[in-house]
Order: C-alpha cells, then structure tokens, then sequence
C-alpha cells in the first residue's frame, strides 16, 4: 500500500496518508488562490481514516461561499498550511498536494469551483478534467 507524508516548511506539522485520495482536485476560487499565494489550489481528498496527523497544528476556520466552514489547519512555527477540512464533505480530509514534494503526485482528476476565476494563461496538461463550477 502507498504511503505518502504532506508537512509544513519545517517539517514540524505532518499527514502521513496511506493509499490513494478519494480525488485530486484544482480549485480557482480567490480564496484558495490567497490561501496557496498561487494561481490554483491543488489538493488531494482523502477518506479521514486513511489520514494520521502529527505536530502542532493551529486552524483557521474559513466561511465558504456557500456558507460552510472550512477550518484549515497550518504550522504555527513556519505558518504552511498542510491540510483542511469541508463541513460539506464529512469525513474527507483535504491535504494541500503541494505538501507531498513529489513531482511523480497524481495530477488532478477533476476542476472544482470557480472555473472561470482561472487565469487564461493557464493550461493544464493532463487528461480532460471533469468540470464542476
């Protein structure tokens, strides 16, 4: 079974997750866009049983657009967040992919929110993504 291991900068703030996400997403939503201090967000959705965290975490809770809370949980010493969580999606745990440092990470599956935020120059070369927003 593949086991992969997401942390913060330092090192201090970990998610060991063992087999493969549940789906690898891109979002381009502003938020995710603030919170990455990137074009996209690039997360990787696991079931919460194949989730193990360790180190100090402190969160942050988000309102979504729709209204749901969305706590993200980062690294109080070097502030990287590693994972967050989606009151519309109980019991998945939504680790930043970035986190995993591996060029080799499944490339996203599927287009999640907020489509047509994304910037035109950018261009996703994998196979077609399932639209979703």
């Amino acid at each position: 079974m593949i086991v992969r291991r997401a942390e913060c900068s330092c090192g201090q703030f970990s998610a060991v997750c063992t087999g493969e996400p549940v789906r690898v997403s891109v979002c381009h939503c502003l938020a995710c866009k603030r919170s990455t201090g990137s074009a996209f967000s690039y997360g990787a959705h696991f079931r919460e049983e194949q989730v193990v965290v360790d180190g100090r975490a402190t969160e942050f809770v988000r309102i979504g657009d729709d209204g749901g809370r969305l706590p993200h949980f980062f690294c109080p010493i070097c502030g990287a967040t590693v994972f967050y969580r989606n009151s519309g999606l109980p019991g998945i745990v939504s680790v930043r992919a970035g986190g995993f440092a591996d060029p080799a990470f499944p490339p996203p599956t599927v287009s999640v929110y907020h489509e047509s935020r994304g910037h035109p120059w950018l261009e996703f070369r994998t196979e077609p993504l399932e639209k979703r927003g």
